[in-house]
């Protein structure tokens, strides 16, 4: 197997001190969002092997797509690894966004590109035909939206900040049909004049301000995005605290943002985004409510289920990736995670050996398929690692 370098991103977003405490490093003082490890054009692991120079995991695996991924994974997915995995370090909150199922990808992109629009343009939707499923795992408390909730409790729920402009969203989320009255009041606020929609935030968020509680989330959305109709359109959706160890799985048209905490995140090869709200970047409402599945539905927290082997696995209906996890005791036998598929392995907590390699926290490896992994805790008390492979 091979040690990852990995690139760090510098997203405005990010904690300034979460991945430095992760990685035992000292903090630079500016953001750092989210460590990317795999082959993603964008930023690909580095490695070292056989004593030679550094080079991008994406080469590597471009030059003998067969060797590092195996026959089966490369007949299924191609000559590519199929999914990103990162450590994501939220210090305020994403934007509130969705993402397409492939065959909306594969039209979107299209499209895009018989429009002749830039694949770097700021308006593009789709950079790629891919979708973009997702898996985020809390390391620490970790707070998100995700998911549309029953339309009469988020009718309760803004009814109470008593902002007479709030009313008619109140009454269409009363008055119809589920998908109807999502679509209708979604559709409303993403495109209500900006300078009035600006009052009836600074309105809510004083009202949020002022009752606390479970309004104290949509009060720090204002103070982040002050004016912004995402702060409104965040409370039509669930509100989550995962505690660590938990996740949610995030499919294609479910509207979802993270709000603060440190996670595993991993996701298919994509970068694939529609906005609606909480960002200055920007937002195609039509194209946003095409892809939008207009349903209520539990946030749906995922725990890992745990098998005879120790391995503890994080259950998704998605080929491209599959994340477990496995804590290890010191002194504990081995386990063998050799596999006919690619792998990468992190560890996030004590010291793990992995082969002839030992990985400390936010140190990660590439092991190819077939490649011998055996794993074991090392040092007192106990290390965790996660195991990132796909389904083949």
């Amino acid at each position: 197997m091979d040690r990852l370098s990995n690139t760090v991103r510098p997203y405005a977003w990010g904690s300034r001190t979460a991945l430095p405490e992760l990685l035992g490093i000292s903090p630079t003082g500016e953001p750092q969002a989210e460590m990317w490890m795999g082959a993603h054009p964008g930023a690909p692991s580095r490695i070292t092997r056989n004593a030679g120079s550094e080079e991008p995991l994406s080469g590597l695996i471009a030059a003998d797509p067969e060797r590092e991924l195996g026959a089966a994974a490369v007949a299924k997915f191609g000559p590519r690894l199929p999914f990103l995995l990162k450590v994501l370090a939220a210090g305020a909150p994403l934007s509130l966004q969705v993402h397409p199922d492939l065959a909306q990808a594969k039209e979107g992109y299209a499209a895009e590109e018989s429009a002749g629009i830039p694949i770097d343009a700021s308006h593009r939707n789709y950079k790629d035909a891919n979708h973009k499923p997702e898996l985020i795992c809390a390391l620490t408390p970790f707070d998100g939206l995700c998911g549309f909730r029953e339309p009469t409790e988020s009718a309760d729920a803004i009814a109470a900040l008593e902002v007479n402009s709030l009313k008619p969203y109140v009454d269409l989320l009363r008055a119809h049909p589920e998908e109807a009255a999502l679509r209708e009041v979604l559709t409303a606020v993403l495109s209500a004049d900006p300078a009035e929609m600006a009052t009836t935030v600074a309105e809510a968020a004083a009202a949020a301000e002022r009752l606390g509680g479970a309004y104290a989330p949509y009060a720090s959305l204002a103070h982040h995005f002050p004016g912004d109709p995402g702060v409104i359109a965040a409370m039509l959706l669930n509100y989550v605290q995962l505690q660590p160890g938990e996740a949610l799985f995030l499919g294609a048209g479910v509207p979802h943002a993270y709000l603060n905490g440190l996670g595993v995140e991993i996701m298919a090869n994509s970068d694939n985004v529609l906005r609606c709200g909480l960002t200055p970047k920007h937002v195609d409402v039509p194209e946003l409510l095409r892809i939008v599945r207009f349903e209520a539905r539990d946030a749906a927290v995922l725990r890992p289920e745990a098998s005879p082997s120790g391995e503890e696995v994080y259950d998704t209906p998605i080929d491209e990736f599959r994340l477990s996890r496995y804590v290890l005791a010191a002194g504990a036998a081995p386990r063998d995670l050799t596999a006919p598929t690619p792998q990468i392995l992190l560890c996030t907590a004590g010291s793990v050996t992995a082969g002839d390699l030992t990985l400390a926290p936010g140190e990660s490896a590439f092991v190819p398929a077939g490649g011998k992994a055996e794993i074991s805790g090392t040092g007192p008390g106990s290390g965790t690692v996660f195991r990132a492979t796909v389904v083949a």
